[in-house]
C-alpha cells in the first residue's frame, strides 16, 4: 500500500480563538490556545501544517511567536514563517503565513501581495523532503474584503506558478499541493477559488476539497472558504473539518496517498 501524508490548513487568527482581538486576550490566554492548537496537530498526527494569519513579533499578541509555540507543543522538527505583513514603530507588526513539517523543506519562496503594513496577505512555497520524494506545497491567504483584490492575487499566484517551474530530483515536472483561506468560495465563477480552479485544471487533473464540509464561522459555520487543491498523481484518503474552537475558522485535514 502507498504510503499516506496527513496535511493540514488552518487560519489560526493571530491565535486569539474565538476573542473579536486579539489584544483583548491575556499572553497566558493566547499561549494555552496555541498549546491546544499544537496538542490537536500531534494528536490527528498530521505529517505537514499550513497556517495563515501566523505572527513573529506583534504588539497585538504581547509579541509572542506563535509559531514557535504551536512547533513547540506539536513537536514539529522543522517549520519556515513568511512575513507578508511587517511594520516598524511604537506598534509593530510581523505576521503571514506558515508551514510546519515533520520532513525536511529544502526549498522556500515567500512573497507578500503588495507592500500595506496592515492586512497585506501573500504566500509562501515550499517543497518537502518525503523519504526522497519531493512534496510542493503553496499555502495562500487571500483578501477578504473585495473580489477584485482577491482575482488580482490569485494572478500572482497563477504567475509564480508559470515563471517558476519546480521539477522533482527525477526532473519531472512538480505540480504543487495549494491551500489556505481564500476568503472565496468554490461556486461563483468569477471569485478567487474557481479562478484559480480552472487554471490548474488546464495544466493537471486537480481535486478540490473539502466537498461537503463548511469551515467558517466556527461557532456556526455556513461556508467553505478554506480549501486545497490536490493533483494527481496523489490520492485523497479522507478529508474532515476538524472539530473545536480554537479560531474563528476550522481546520481542514486531508490525508492522501502518493499514488504511483
Amino acid at each position: 500500500m502507498a504510503d499516506t501524508l496527513k496535511l493540514i490548513t488552518f487560519n489560526i487568527a493571530h491565535g486569539r480563538g474565538l476573542s473579536l482581538y486579539q489584544k483583548f486576550s491575556s499572553p497566558q490566554r493566547i499561549r494555552k490556545n496555541l498549546h491546544a492548537i499544537g496538542e490537536l496537530m500531534a494528536k490527528v498526527d498530521a505529517d505537514v501544517v499550513a497556517l495563515q494569519e501566523v505572527d513573529e513579533d506583534s504588539h497585538w499578541n504581547w509579541n509572542i511567536n506563535l509559531l514557535h509555540e504551536i512547533q513547540t507543543a506539536a513537536g514539529f522538527e522543522h517549520a519556515e514563517l513568511g512575513v507578508t505583513n511587517r511594520r516598524e514603530g511604537k506598534r509593530p507588526l510581523a505576521y503571514g503565513n506558515a508551514i510546519l513539517s515533520r520532513h525536511p523543506l529544502e526549498h522556500w519562496h515567500n512573497q507578500a501581495f503588495g507592500e500595506a503594513t496592515l492586512g497585506e496577505k501573500g504566500f509562501l512555497y515550499a517543497e518537502i523532503d518525503y523519504k526522497g520524494h519531493t512534496l510542493p506545497l503553496l499555502n495562500a491567504h487571500l483578501d477578504f474584503r473585495s473580489r477584485k483584490r482577491r482575482l488580482e492575487q490569485v494572478e500572482q499566484i497563477i504567475d509564480y506558478l508559470i515563471t517558476h517551474s519546480h521539477r522533482g530530483k527525477d526532473g519531472a515536472p512538480l505540480a504543487p499541493i495549494i491551500c489556505g483561506d481564500f476568503n472565496s468560495r468554490s461556486a461563483p465563477k468569477a471569485d478567487a477559488v474557481n479562478h484559480l480552479f480552472q487554471h490548474i485544471l488546464a495544466h493537471r487533473e486537480y481535486q478540490l476539497f473539502p466537498k461537503n464540509q463548511k469551515t467558517f464561522p466556527t461557532h456556526l459555520p455556513s461556508k467553505v472558504i478554506d480549501f486545497i487543491f490536490l493533483p494527481e498523481p496523489y490520492k485523497m484518503q479522507r478529508c474532515e473539518v476538524l472539530p473545536g474552537f480554537l479560531s474563528d475558522h476550522k481546520p481542514v485535514l486531508l490525508e492522501f496517498s502518493l499514488g504511483e
